[in-house]
């Protein structure tokens, strides 16, 4: 396996600042943000794209700096039911694919999205249960006739520039939030399409990580290494659907954390055996969105434990056997 970041949490440094400190950190790989809601502070695909000179000098300042481009990722919702909305996170998505594909980077980090409720809407619509009746027609629609069609179309555009692996983050508020939703969409769209596996949106949920590993085995495409801390006592009392700011970390039922504070190593080290054993041997991403350390506070502390749980060595012969 190889240790990576998701290098958004340190978006007030240039680029080239960012992968040094990165690199000195013992980092081996980084994830690079191209659009969508973490912004495009290291990276602006459609400026890249337009000048062949800032294209070449960006792709030997990430090789001088040692690190290897794990992912690009341009996290948005392309099938917002607002169509100026809906449009500007397809252009981040297309110019990140067509930057990918300059850069020889195979895989692409993204959400599934989430459309309206009906023709019409002009908001998402997130069904979480299966009453009142009506809800089973927004799920048809959003599936059959916006979610399917347009993974399809732009399956199909990323494998035909290059990117064989569409990573999904499996993320409530979407309709892809569980490895159920991630495996449906697969299957009607096909192998380009497969799992980022973020835990710290499975715990939540209630969901065990080691069983979804289980499930989604080799549609797993990428990974990032975030924590959940489940706060017990509000939990208990108002249940995990928690709709309060994140800065509100007294009153919420629970809260992102550094990878650590949220579970103990055994939980990290289980996570990182069945990712093996599924055959996922790759990078695991620190993403920081823990509103109790600075990034750098964080990110650290999330390097020195990720280096205690990972496994980076070929595993060998079984010489005992």
């Amino acid at each position: 396996m190889k240790l990576g970041v998701f290098a958004v949490l340190l978006a007030d440094l240039p680029a080239k600042e960012a992968f040094a400190y990165l690199k000195k950190s013992g980092v081996q790989a980084v994830e690079i943000g191209c659009g969508g809601f973490p912004g495009k502070a290291h990276c602006d695909p459609k400026e890249l794209l337009a000048d062949s000179a800032k294209l070449r000098d960006f792709r030997s300042m990430v090789e001088d700096s040692g690190l290897e481009i794990s992912a690009l990722s341009t996290h948005g919702n392309a099938v917002h039911p607002n169509p100026e909305v809906a449009r500007g996170y397809q252009e981040d998505y297309v110019n990140t694919i067509l930057l990918a594909e300059k850069l020889g980077v195979h895989r692409v980090v993204t959400f599934s999205g989430c459309p309206g409720g009906a023709p019409g809407d002009t908001t998402p619509n997130w069904v979480t249960c299966p009453w009142p009746n009506d809800f089973s027609d927004i799920l048809k629609y959003q599936w059959n006739d916006v979610l399917i069609p347009y993974w399809k179309e732009n399956a199909a555009f990323a494998a035909d520039h290059g990117v064989s692996k569409v990573a999904l983050e499996m993320h409530p508020g979407f309709c892809v939030y569980n490895p159920e939703t991630m495996l449906r969409l697969r299957d009607a769209v096909g192998p380009v399409m497969g799992a980022n596996f973020d835990p710290s949106h499975l715990f939540w949920q209630g969901i065990d990580p080691v069983a979804a590993i289980r499930m989604l085995g080799d549609a797993i495409y990428f990974f990032h290494a975030k924590d959940t801390k489940i706060d017990e006592i509000n939990t208990a009392r108002i249940g995990v659907l928690d709709t309060k700011p994140y800065t509100d970390e007294i009153h919420r039922a629970w809260i992102f954390r550094s990878v650590g504070y949220g579970h103990a190593y055994q939980v990290w080290k289980d996570i990182v055996s069945n990712l093996r054993m599924v055959g996922y041997d790759d990078v695991m991403s620190i993403e920081h969105e823990d509103s109790l350390m600075t990034p750098a506070e964080g990110l650290q502390k999330a390097i020195s434990f990720l280096k205690e749980v990972m496994t980076f060595e070929e595993r060998g012969p079984v010489w005992w056997a």
